[in-house]
């Protein structure tokens, strides 16, 4: 029997598509989907010299911001990638001199592209894409836990500044807030995107063949396709409805039959839910995420004026306080992981260099800050377990507010370029 996560079992990306062919799959884990696939678009492979009879595959494009010549370009597929309705693509430069067949836009890692993006972030808000939505409720829950750090653990390090209700209304309101209106909300909001990911295969560039003054070898020009793109974060009208088909000038799709695809759901059907979902990976972390906040919940509930001074003796306060904390935060502890695990391609081999996992590696610092919290909270009676347990919560925080920022930067930038050293040798060690 054939390794799960070297094949799609079901719902493979592309399938109905002519163009593209799969390359290979992998994942980090043996009895779960793939979380990358390398795909091989036709339309990428190097054009020949012009004889005067080739058809351009597009018109040139009106505007394109940045040209960089390429000598081989690939087309990336992610399972995290995909969920956010982003199209990565391997670019490896041409050498210097070279007459490259490419010509790619600037790398994402490039300054001038990272501040454009971080500009945007403050600038441009999708509010019907519903991974914008994630970073964006996530960044803003992490904000108020921030000033909730503030109250906690302020008045312990510098007591002078401390003003009456401090902790008591300042404390317990913004715990409210972080708990329920904005990690529960959000938390909800990843399993819908889970669950509503493109599993048809969506390639997001075009193809524009230029030629040398009208004669000689030619280029093919690789932009991105926004009007083109079938992941329902390009559709403006609402969040949950029918995206813009693309043309058949972008995809060819195979004359035969092709499935019925729903664009937004509810709720998987049993079958689904079964043979794809419980082994993916998006979903199970989103599933550990969604079980986390509802618990950490109820501290924020109990975290409310007028309840968390009844709660005595410390028993009940353990109970209904300081062990949600615990287990919700052991929820986010084992989302985070399950996050930073589905960016890399071996469970083992971290994978610094894609933005997704430093998204789950800063969540995974917040998270066990506020698991440190909950646990050092029950030592009724030691000042310095106390101490610790604001302090947790204070930096806590601010490694959710960096991991939340990075994953609102990250659902604005649709269309990824990475640069690689050697693209054959990139693929040649992944299989």
């Amino acid at each position: 029997m054939p390794l799960r996560n070297k094949d799609f079992q079901t719902k493979e990306p592309f399938r109905h598509d002519d163009n593209v062919t799969l390359h290979h799959a992998e994942g980090p884990f043996s009895f779960l989907n793939p979380t990358r696939a390398h795909f091989h678009h036709a339309g990428l492979s190097p054009p020949q010299e012009s004889n005067g009879d080739n058809t351009p595959l597009g018109q040139p494009p009106k505007q394109v911001n940045s040209t960089v010549p390429a000598a081989y370009v690939k087309f990336l597929w992610r399972s995290r990638d995909n969920r956010k309705g982003r199209h990565p693509l391997l670019v490896q430069p041409a050498s210097p001199g070279e007459d490259a067949p490419f010509v790619t836009p600037r790398r994402t890692s490039d300054p001038r592209e990272v501040v454009k993006n971080v500009v945007r972030t403050f600038t441009y808000f999708p509010v019907w894409d519903i991974s914008w939505l994630v970073g964006f409720i996530f960044t803003w829950g992490s904000v108020v836990w921030v000033i909730n750090g503030f109250f906690a653990w302020l008045p312990l390090v510098a007591p002078e500044t401390e003003f009456p209700g401090e902790s008591y209304y300042g404390g317990g309101i913004t715990a409210f807030i972080g708990a329920i209106l904005f990690f529960e909300v959000g938390s909800i909001l990843l399993i819908f995107e889970a669950i509503n990911a493109n599993n048809t295969g969506c390639f997001g560039w075009a193809l524009e063949q230029l030629l040398q003054n009208g004669n000689g070898k030619p280029k093919i020009q690789v932009v991105a396709a926004r009007s083109h793109c079938q992941h329902h974060h390009q559709n403006k009208r609402n969040l949950v409805g029918k995206p813009k088909m693309p043309p058949s000038t972008l995809l060819s799709q195979t004359s035969q039959s092709v499935e019925r695809v729903k664009h937004w759901q509810w709720f998987p059907s049993w079958y689904d839910l079964r043979t794809h979902y419980l082994h993916e990976l998006g979903f199970l972390a989103g599933s550990a995420q969604l079980f986390g906040a509802t618990v950490f919940g109820i501290s924020g509930i109990t975290a409310l004026p007028g309840i968390i001074n009844h709660l005595t003796p410390q028993w009940r306060l353990n109970a209904a306080y300081w062990i949600p904390q615990v287990i919700g935060g052991s929820g986010f502890v084992v989302s985070s992981t399950l996050y930073m695990l589905e960016t890399q391609s071996k469970w083992w081999k971290p994978a610094p260099h894609l933005l997704g996992w430093h998204v789950a590696f800063w969540n995974l610092i917040g998270a066990c800050g506020f698991t440190l919290c909950g646990a050092l909270g029950m030592a009724h009676g030691n000042s310095g377990a106390q101490y610790q347990a604001s302090l947790a919560t204070f930096w806590g925080s601010w490694a959710f507010l960096i991991g939340s920022y990075l994953q609102l930067y990250e659902s604005l930038n649709k269309h990824p370029v990475e640069e690689v050293s050697d693209i054959e040798k990139e693929f040649a060690t992944r299989q």
